[in-house]
């Protein structure tokens, strides 16, 4: 276990850093189908959890997120496996504990957007609350430290989320971040900085936005957040190449088929390395207590943010020395041969 649980981290003056982006990277990588997004890689192939989970560790991570996003039982209906509901869910979080265990990171339960939940249908939201509580419950029952509550695109869900860990999280803390629609407020109409205020006040650890916007549509939001909220607040994006035009992920139109690049050819909007680590820099500026990313995410980012933000995790070993390439370099030993005949042939100066 930790030594230090989030609470005491963030109220001792220290920064919380959280990998986040297994859906999409699954599915970059083979293990997990787009368009129903469910996590079954974690029974299908535990070991490449485990794996990512220690890998988002070594690039600066201190969380280990179980891997229950979208493990809910309506997307596990939705693919015709709600008898596998439990079994994938407390698999995830036996894998992410002993990766924390071993790592002496925070281990992270997950809940999200149910795709269910309705403001003005009651048995929705009871459905939801019930779809909560399991999660929560298997959570906790497998050594959470705390749990973060994900990707709400109204306020009242990510309220009810939040509500639902009180209740059934036995004093687990409560990380909760709402998605962003390009609308500008909530999908029921509230601001993000006033819903984040709202969630802090009704006793959230921590408070921000996560996925949809990429570095810089996010980044205007998160300052009015800074500004309203005066606890810890997270900021996740997805690392793509949105703007204030084109707000979200979903929003970015592929300039090749003139059609939604979501999400097959959103690696043509991949932001740069230089790109998040000028995210990572703005936010610690603001104040963001909570850092990461989302969709999208991979170890080499991370260490970028880490790196932002003074530290040196494991992966910093690795980090980038142009001084040392054969042709780019500046080492007296170097042949000229390279170092300026050949370079001339890649940069020539007419």
């Amino acid at each position: 276990m930790p030594t230090k649980g989030l609470v005491e981290r963030l109220s001792g003056g220290e920064d919380v850093l959280i990998a986040e982006g297994y859906l999409f990277e699954f599915e970059r990588r083979g293990y997990l189908k787009a368009g129903s997004f469910v996590p079954e890689v974690v029974l299908d192939y535990p070991e490449r959890v485990r794996e990512l989970h220690e890998e988002f560790v070594h690039a600066g991570s201190d969380v280990v997120q179980a891997f229950t996003y979208y493990g809910h039982r309506e997307k596990l209906r939705l693919i015709g496996k709600e008898h596998l509901l439990e079994k994938l869910n407390v698999d995830a979080l036996k894998i992410a504990r002993d990766v924390a265990d071993r790592t002496g990171t925070l281990m992270a339960g997950n809940i999200c957007n149910t795709t269910l939940y309705q403001k003005d249908k009651p048995e929705l939201i009871e459905q939801s609350e019930a779809m909560f509580k399991e999660q929560i419950e298997w959570a906790v029952a497998n050594g959470a430290d705390c749990i973060i509550a994900e990707t709400f695109f109204e306020y009242a869900e990510a309220e009810l989320a939040l509500e639902s860990i009180k209740k059934y999280g036995q004093g687990v803390p409560a990380i909760v971040n709402m998605g962003s629609p390009a609308i500008g407020t909530m999908c029921d109409g509230v601001p993000f900085d006033v819903g984040c205020k709202k969630l802090e006040d009704r006793g959230a650890a921590v408070v921000g936005l996560n996925c949809v916007r990429g570095p810089v549509s996010i980044l205007p939001e998160i300052r009015k957040i800074r500004q309203m909220c005066k606890g810890p607040i997270a900021a996740l994006p997805v690392p793509y190449r949105t703007t204030l035009e084109q707000p979200m992920m979903q929003s970015l139109i592929d300039p090749d088929t003139n059609k939604m690049a979501f999400p097959e050819n959103l690696p043509a909007f991949q932001c740069s390395r230089y790109q998040i680590r000028e995210f990572a820099k703005q936010c610690k500026e603001i104040g963001v207590e909570v850092i990461g990313l989302c969709c999208g995410n991979a170890s080499h980012y991370m260490r970028e943010i880490a790196e932002v933000y003074g530290r040196k995790p494991p992966a910093s070993k690795y980090s980038t020395d142009m001084s040392l390439h054969y042709m780019y370099g500046n080492k007296p030993n170097f042949s000229t041969y390279y170092t300026q005949d050949h370079k001339k042939q890649f940069y020539p100066t007419s």
